[in-house]
This record gives C-alpha cells, structure tokens and sequence, in this order.
C-alpha cells in the first residue's frame, strides 16, 4: 500500500481509498479528497511536514499524519 504521503514532489497519483474513520475522514473527504480524484504533490515543508498538493484546482496543505490514511496508486 502507497500512500499520499510516499509521492515524490512533482509527482502525481490518484486516490484509491480513505483508511480510518471519524472526523478526521470526513474532514478529508470535505475537502474533495475521495476515490478517483488525481492530485499532484507540488512541495514538502523543510521538516517534512505538511505536504502541499494541487486537487481540484486549488493548493491544498495537509499534514503527514492525515496524509498516512490517503491510499494512492
């Protein structure tokens, strides 16, 4: 299993299934992160964390701990 997390920077890949459950999977959901959808990691903060992605058309900043969840192929 990859995750959101694994993707190198200028990389892109598409989501295959939100692991967890609760708040913090809706919350992604939310933000129009669901199965299908591409999106392409654009950096990484110096420590690693957060990661920015481009999904949607719009610039989205996620932690590393959310991004674990995020199954990609």
């Amino acid at each position: 299993m990859k995750t959101m997390g694994e993707v190198a920077i200028g990389d892109s890949a598409t989501i295959v299934k939100l692991h967890g459950d609760g708040a913090l999977r809706r919350h992604l959901m939310d933000l129009g992160l669901i199965k299908g959808t591409q999106f392409r990691v654009v950096k990484v903060a110096p420590l690693g964390d957060p990661i920015q992605i481009s999904v949607r058309g719009y610039e989205l900043s996620i932690r590393k701990e959310e991004a674990a969840i995020v199954e990609v192929q």
